[in-house]
Order: structure tokens, then sequence, then C-alpha cells
């Protein structure tokens, strides 16, 4: 069984964001099928062309770290029915410069937790259309619109207490490494079919 490597990105920098719990405990959930690390972003300037000509540390280390993984998981808050403008900074760095997204082709699953009713439906669904522009295949099911999320739902340790959300979010976790699996896998097997095709000319 092939082991992928994937980014988490938080919407959230609130050190006790439910967001972050809630990455924490897929990533443990699915740890035997995909190694994971949270990509921190609340350290990223503002997006600039100006200074992307001769680009910061902090956007090379961001770009240089995605471009290592096989897929992405978005965790996000909703603000004002939107996308957090941390995350959407972090998109905006890692799409350019122009031509060399490092988004390009990453399988990418959306999860949107929130206190609410609603459970972080409209950044959740903004984030897929972008998704849509970056190239990003993006899961579709099992949905995820996490609400009424409190910290009643974490155990000591941060992460999801044994009951019914922290066994949803397990099928999230193996619905996710399946796709990238899925993906990864399409894509060789077509970059494979090309090399055999011109090898055959």
């Amino acid at each position: 069984m092939t082991v992928h490597k994937i980014a988490i990105l938080v919407g959230s920098l609130r050190k006790d964001s439910i967001n972050r719990k809630i990455a924490r405990s897929i990533a443990s959930q699915a740890s035997e099928r995909f190694h994971s690390e949270i990509v921190e972003i609340g350290n990223l300037p503002l997006y600039n062309e100006d200074i992307d000509a001769a680009p910061p540390a902090e956007y090379r280390a961001f770009r240089e770290k995605i471009s290592g993984v096989d897929g992405v998981l978005f965790c996000t808050p909703e603000y004002n029915r939107g996308l957090p403008g941390v995350l959407k900074n972090a998109i905006d760095v890692g799409s350019r410069p122009y031509g060399a997204s490092v988004w390009d082709k990453k399988p990418a699953a959306v999860v949107s937790a929130s206190p609410g009713a609603i459970g972080g439906f409209g950044a959740n669904h903004q984030l897929r259309q972008l998704c849509v522009f970056l190239n990003m295949p993006m899961m579709q099911q099992p949905e995820a619109y996490l609400g009424g999320i409190t910290g009643d739902k974490f155990d000591a340790d941060g992460l999801l207490a044994d009951g019914p959300l922290k066994d949803f979010v397990g099928k999230i976790a193996k619905a996710f490494a399946d796709w990238v699996d899925v993906i990864v896998r399409a894509r060789t097997e077509i970059a494979e079919d090309g090399a055999h095709a011109a090898k055959g000319r």
C-alpha cells in the first residue's frame, strides 16, 4: 500500500481552533494511509506581485512544501459567509508565478467546521470553486459541513472524542486517502502511456 504525503491547510489562526483539531483528528485516523503535515500559512506576507519579483523566503518555502506533496486537505471555518483571508492569501501565493502553480493536479478535499448550524457551507463551496480553477481534482463525496462543533466534542488531547462525529470524520479520512490513491494512480498511468507512445513513434 502506497503511503502518500498530504499537506493540510487550516483556515484559522486561532491557537484553539476547532478546524485545527478536526485536521489533527483526520490525520490521526488516516495515519496508516498518508503522512500529513499542517502547513502553517499565518506567516505568509499578503500576495503582492511587486515583492514576488524577488520572492521572500516565506513564499519560496511554502511553494516548495506544497510542490512536494501528493494531495491537499483544506480545513476551514467560514467568515462572513466566505473564505478566511489568510487561506485565500495562501492559495494566491501558491498559484503564482503565472504558469507555475503548485496546486496544479493535486487531489484535494475540503472540510469546513463551525459552531454554527450550516457548518461553513459558504466557505466550503467558495473553496471548491477555487479548486476547479486551480485544476485540483476535488473529492465530491462525502461532503463535510460540520456544524454545531464546540469544545466538548474533543478529548484532552484535542482530538475528537468517541462518538458519531469521530466516526464520520473517519469516513472522510478514508475517502480522501482513497481519492488520492485514485488520482495519483491515474496520473502515473497517463504519464506511462505517454512515454510508451513517444517511444513507439
